[in-house]
């Protein structure tokens, strides 16, 4: 059965230090669809133990509102992941996300540990959710093998630091570098039918510059964008919501295709535009994520 999380709305995924109570209390007020309470690359060494407790503490007592709650772990080359994991199912995270994924392997080891967990706990087996962070040329290739491998795993992400240094160059802001990667990417979770975001953008004096790559993230074909400011949420909302405009046109296409489907006939115009069936899974697709982000009412 498939877990009635695993295709929710995730435009945005806020990173936010584990280490750090006074930023993990009440994130929800700032509406974004994920946050990323981070056990890894945010947590100094010697306070790994401390950010697992804080992350246990919020998970089982604060109310994040539908928020959903998704769980960086430390990398599967470090003594800390299984702890993590035990930790996040026993508080119920929504999900995990798996740093330095290379392998179809990794995210199977990592399962196993989750259902463990879930056992240990009395969590309902297969409640706890799997994302993997592609953070090396290696992750990047294998990314198809790694879309397919868990039926718990919802999608893959880019880190684009890690990545980019493996790749042996630096983030430009051009975005030529992860030009490739991205496209990789995408095409694999498409494939393999699961979701896909983009990596952080760093130059908060730089608002222009993100919504532009924003734009351009949502034009290659991925669902969303990691962040790491509050401030970036309502730039990546607006750009990954159909408009008005966009939500008419595509009840316009699917009541034409029903309608002329039904008399035989295969190519119409709608605005001018020649539209025949191949249009009518984008439609649906774009009718779906507005009634998601609140701005379609009707029927699907």
């Amino acid at each position: 059965m498939i877990h009635p999380n695993k295709k929710r709305l995730r435009r945005s995924m806020m990173f936010l230090n584990c280490q750090k109570p006074g930023l993990i209390k009440d994130p929800y007020i700032y509406g974004p669809d994920s946050i990323m309470l981070d056990l890894e690359d945010a947590v100094a060494e010697n306070q790994k133990d401390a950010a697992r407790f804080s992350l246990f503490h919020a998970l089982k007592e604060i109310d994040y509102h539908g928020v959903e709650r998704v769980v960086r772990i430390n990398g599967l080359d470090t003594p800390h992941w299984k702890e993590d994991i035990r930790v996040c199912v026993a508080g119920g995270a929504d999900t995990i996300r798996i740093a330095k994924t290379e392998s179809a392997a990794d995210v199977r080891t990592v399962e196993e540990d989750v259902l463990a967990a879930e056992r240990e706990f009395s969590r309902p087996e297969g409640s706890t959710l799997l994302m993997a962070a592609l953070e090396s040329c290696l992750g990047v290739l294998n990314a198809l093998e790694i879309c397919r491998s868990s039926e718990r795993l919802i999608g893959i992400a880019l880190s684009g630091g890690d990545y980019t240094k493996d790749l042996q160059t630096t983030i430009t802001g051009t975005g030529d570098e992860l030009m490739g990667a991205r496209q990789h990417m995408i095409m694999a979770a498409r494939a393999a039918k699961v979701q896909c975001w983009d990596t952080v953008f760093t130059n908060l004096d730089d608002m222009e510059g993100f919504a532009e790559e924003t734009r351009l993230i949502k034009r290659m074909g991925f669902d969303g964008k990691s962040l790491v400011n509050p401030r970036q949420i309502a730039v990546v909302h607006e750009i990954f919501t159909p408009s008005e405009k966009e939500v008419i046109f595509a009840e316009k296409v699917v009541r034409e295709i029903d309608e002329k489907k039904a008399r035989g006939i295969g190519v119409f115009t709608v605005d001018g535009k020649m539209i025949d069936i191949a249009f009518y899974d984008g439609a649906k697709r774009t009718l779906a994520m507005a009634k998601a982000a609140g701005r379609y009412k009707g029927d699907l």
